[in-house]
């Protein structure tokens, strides 16, 4: 696959775009589009859905109207280095946390990708993340864990090798712990307008 030379991230929010992985079946290899974080559904009547889309649970991504087509011919990677969390210190204070893997590897995160047209005739590629039940290290921070694949499930997940329904959804399980890696990072992070690498930086205590 081509490797395409997109500027580099640190702060995503719902609704911007990022490049994602998926099998092109007409050229008969991986491809790498941009495509905005919230995954609408071609049936939608506008782009609102995407708000609240931006991740699917693993035990209904099947089912669900929203993402059932998706999983059935769509699937995705959505490759980043790391992610956010939040730890609620108070009923009023957050600590912001990085997460990646300890390897410092590209995570190749389960998605499901889209085509809508609007009434208006434009076209938006959207994606979504599926989510499991959290391992012991995201515990701390929340109920549900994006779900990481290893290299080995990606041909799997993305439609080049067969798979029924029950392989693919025995794929959508908790990373282990033990390889993933976590730090404090600032406050900073909670604002969108904010971009660059300190952002990733461990915050000085």
């Amino acid at each position: 696959m081509p490797a395409p030379n997109y500027p580099a991230r640190w702060n995503l929010a719902p609704t911007q775009s990022i490049p994602i992985i998926h099998h092109d079946t007409e050229a008969g290899h991986r491809v790498a589009p941009l495509m905005r974080w919230g995954l609408i559904p071609f049936w939608a009547k506008d782009a609102k859905i995407g708000y609240t889309t931006i991740n699917a649970r693993s035990d209904t991504i099947d089912t669900k109207p929203a993402f059932r087509e998706a999983f059935k011919r769509r699937r995705c990677l959505v490759p980043i280095d790391s992610f956010y969390e939040w730890e609620q210190i108070t009923p009023k204070v957050k600590q912001p946390w990085a997460i990646a893997l300890k390897s410092r590897t590209i995570m190749g995160m389960a998605g499901l990708w889209e085509t809508w047209k609007s009434p208006e005739g434009e076209v938006v590629k959207s994606f979504t993340i599926a989510t499991s039940e959290p391992n012991t290290l995201m515990a701390g921070f929340h109920d549900r864990m994006p779900v990481i694949l290893d290299e080995q499930d990606w041909p799997t997940w993305l439609g080049e090798a067969p798979a029924d329904p029950d392989a693919l959804k025995q794929l959508l399980r908790p990373y282990p712990d033990e390889l993933m890696d976590a730090w404090k990072v600032g406050a900073a992070v909670g604002n969108v307008r904010n971009e660059g690498p300190s952002l990733l930086g461990p915050l000085a205590v």
